[in-house]
């Protein structure tokens, strides 16, 4: 949401970077997104996402991951763990939920349990750490193993325990991704030299992992970037941290621009939703090593693909994007947005135990994009 360039130096608020046009007359991106300008047309950058948490990462985290404020009574589910939920994987011998990047509370299933969790992948070259037959077991003596499990299974019976339940799920679906058809995703070499170069660094890998995930069935994936601080600081950028911003942005474009032409190219571009999402936007003014603050009250987060209706841009604010002028999206008419483009019921119940929680906190779809 670029606007007039500011200056750190003489603490003249404004954005950081130049702008420059894309596809869509009327909306401007920052320079270091110049493979995302021509393929704006397919793209909305939402950018009057709101919410009110104040400086404290873990918070809006969670807000951004479950749609809700935390709370000291229940557990919510993130959006990946309610999407694999309603909606389940695609094929069998695929899980529905798949996470590249930080395993943590705000990205789990909450009170939905352990059939709604993630798989996590830390390398997108090995596949899942602990699904490979351990040196000396050959396929003959799992095979063994697993009868042996089967028939122990046979003979305790069913159970109603739902700590049970969830753990013999777990096992059931561990047999399936240790097969041979699974990991065959993680095979990035049997990709064109020119496609892997298209997709840039270690995040471009996961986002071309990621496609090949999508193809096996997977449900959801979260990709997270950055995980090695490539810039030294990550998307914290307050004080000198800002000065190698422009790396990551790059990393993001040039991810980003591959992985929506090639899902295009494959004919699964509008099959497949791309949200780029952060806990915080940031403010116009510098901070005093020139970097910037946090921000709720206004800030991107990006769609593409999914069948929508892209538009470039949604939504509007003030001259600096530090206050809403139209169209404010709040976190629930977000998720209400990534729901009904994925085929869930945004409006339905969930229980926790008893009690009644609705899959989002009263929100609404951006229309426009459904028209």
């Amino acid at each position: 949401d670029p606007k007039r360039l500011g200056d750190p130096k003489a603490k003249k608020a404004g954005s950081y970077y130049p702008s420059i046009d894309t596809a869509v007359p009327g909306v401007r991106v920052c320079e270091h997104l110049s493979k995302m300008a021509p393929l704006m047309d397919r793209v909305t950058a939402v950018r009057t996402v709101n919410h009110n948490v104040i400086d404290e990462h873990a918070a809006a985290t969670n807000r951004m991951h479950t749609g809700r404020p935390i709370s000291g009574t229940i557990s919510y589910p993130s959006i990946g763990s309610i999407i694999t939920h309603e909606r389940g994987a695609v094929a069998e011998d695929a899980p529905p939920y798949v996470l590249i990047g930080y395993p943590n509370v705000t990205r789990g299933p909450g009170f939905l349990g352990a059939q709604s969790s993630y798989l996590y992948l830390t390398d997108t070259r090995r596949g899942p750490a602990g699904l490979s037959l351990p040196p000396g077991i050959t396929p003959k003596r799992q095979a063994r193993r697993e009868r042996f499990l089967t028939s122990l299974q046979a003979s305790a019976g069913a159970t109603e325990d739902p700590q049970l339940k969830s753990y013999d799920a777990a096992i059931a679906q561990s047999l399936k991704l240790s097969g041979p058809e699974f990991n065959r995703a993680f095979q990035l070499d049997s990709e064109p030299a020119d496609l892997r170069n298209e997709y840039g660094g270690e995040f471009g890998q996961r986002c071309l992992l990621s496609r090949r995930l999508v193809e096996r069935g997977v449900r959801f994936i979260e990709v997270s970037h950055n995980l090695n601080f490539i810039n030294g600081t990550g998307w914290d950028a307050h004080k000198e941290g800002i000065l190698q911003q422009h790396v990551l942005i790059r990393e993001l474009d040039t991810a980003m621009a591959a992985l929506i032409r090639d899902l295009s190219a494959k004919n699964l571009l509008d099959k497949t939703l791309i949200m780029v999402t952060t806990e915080f936007g940031r403010p116009p003014e510098f901070d005093s090593g020139g970097g910037r603050g946090h921000q709720g009250t206004a800030f991107t987060c990006v769609l593409a693909g999914g069948g929508l209706k892209h538009c470039g841009a949604w939504g509007q604010t003030g001259d600096l994007s530090k206050e809403i002028v139209a169209d404010p999206v709040s976190v629930p008419d977000f998720f209400a947005t990534v729901c009904a483009a994925l085929g869930v019921d945004y409006h339905k119940n969930l229980y926790d135990g008893d009690r009644p929680v609705p899959i989002t906190d009263q929100g609404n779809p951006i229309a426009s994009l459904f028209a």
